[in-house]
């Protein structure tokens, strides 16, 4: 399921379970919603609504924090093909060839990384690099330095290769970790039994209907942002291409 169905399931859930609780007052005999039942109810709500809170807390800040991790990873990889670029640049005419071969693998890159290439699946992606990025990263050990500058140059540009090969590999990993269902599932349950606690004792008038709605869409909006952020290269909140995409400028001719 999409981040956004999951998140309407749960927004339904909670009023659902608001709509329980307020069936459950009508039904029950009096004497199980005294004041000792009450207490019982009110302390037990509060504690899971507290263990709720830090969970959601939590889980937001791990998702901000990847989200953030995988955008940078995504600009030092740009980064690195213009430091690479600007190597090959230095090394000589001998390098253009490799320099041409480079621009031409930053669109299947892009395709990779973004999921338009997903027929084959993530992890076949991950370990195959375009056909492109191999022959550059071959040509890149096929050159032969003729003077120490260039062979200087020539072993920083395989470093830079080879950092923003495990960059790509890095995103590839960290993209495909997503909350465990059965997780996300007991976080929901949780947040369903409080809304449940909400209509035990009180009943309903249009006010607080309209209160029970904000809530819960408050709720399931906290947990769209989590699983949102938790896929950065499609949905609403996806990273920007354009670093990538834009990196290196075509070549004069």
């Amino acid at each position: 399921m999409s981040p956004i169905e999951i998140s309407l399931l749960s927004f339904a859930l909670m009023l659902g379970g608001a709509a329980t609780g307020s069936l459950l007052r009508r039904a029950l005999p009096d004497h199980h919603l005294d004041e000792h039942a009450k207490d019982i109810v009110r302390l037990g709500a509060g504690l899971v609504a507290t263990i709720s809170a830090l969970v959601l807390g939590l889980l937001i800040s791990s998702a901000s924090s990847s989200y953030e991790a995988q955008r940078n990873e995504v600009r030092q990889m740009a980064a690195n093909l213009i430091l690479l670029d600007e190597l090959l640049e230095r090394y000589g005419p001998e390098a253009r060839p490799i320099r041409q071969t480079l621009r031409a693998a930053i669109e299947p890159l892009v395709l990779q990384l973004w999921g338009e290439l997903g027929a084959r699946g993530p992890q076949a992606m991950a370990t195959e690099p375009s056909g492109n990025a191999s022959r550059a990263y071959m040509a890149l050990h096929d050159l032969t330095p003729q003077t120490d500058a260039q062979h200087s140059i020539k072993s920083l540009a395989l470093q830079t290769a080879t950092d923003t090969q495990r960059s790509r590999l890095m995103l590839f990993e960290r993209s495909h970790a997503g909350i465990p269902a059965p997780f996300l599932a007991i976080l929901i349950f949780w947040l369903t039994m409080i809304f449940v606690s909400f209509c035990l004792f009180s009943p309903l008038n249009p006010t607080s209907i309209v209160a029970l709605v904000f809530i819960a869409l408050s709720a399931s909006g906290a947990i769209f942002l989590i699983l949102e952020m938790g896929q950065p290269f499609n949905g609403l909140m996806q990273i920007s291409s354009r670093a990538l995409r834009t990196a290196l400028a075509p070549l004069a001719p």
